[in-house]
């Protein structure tokens, strides 16, 4: 005996992503490639996704920028002086800030693709 499966899909602002992850799930079950995701990241996109987790990861331990770059940079590219002026410094803010909005939902964007007004 077989069993039969459903997906309702309403038609909204979010219709196409939907229907193509259910294309994708269907091939998947059926024992086939599921194909390409519907919006893949380059490279870069990708490589500062991993930074804003780890930088996220050291925030929620405790750690301070300086720690935070020390391990995502090299304890050589941060200055023992100047530090609150330095590049890295607002880098690893922005990637902490890029993390906690991940986790708190703005990984959905990740799925979407970019609107024309991005």
């Amino acid at each position: 005996m077989s069993a039969s499966y459903a997906a309702e899909l309403p038609l909204d602002a979010d219709y196409e992503i939907r229907a193509h992850a259910s294309l994708r799930l269907w091939r998947a079950i059926n024992g086939h490639s599921p194909g390409p995701s519907f919006r893949r990241l380059s490279a870069q996109q990708r490589e500062r996704l991993a930074l804003a987790l780890r930088a996220l990861d050291g925030h929620m331990d405790g750690a301070s920028y300086r720690a935070i770059a020390e391990v995502l940079f090299g304890r050589k590219r941060v200055p023992e002086r100047a530090w609150k002026t330095h590049e890295l410094r607002s880098r690893t803010i922005r990637l902490v800030q890029a993390g906690l909005a991940l986790m708190r939902g703005r990984y959905r964007a990740l799925l979407r693709p970019p609107s024309r007004n991005e």
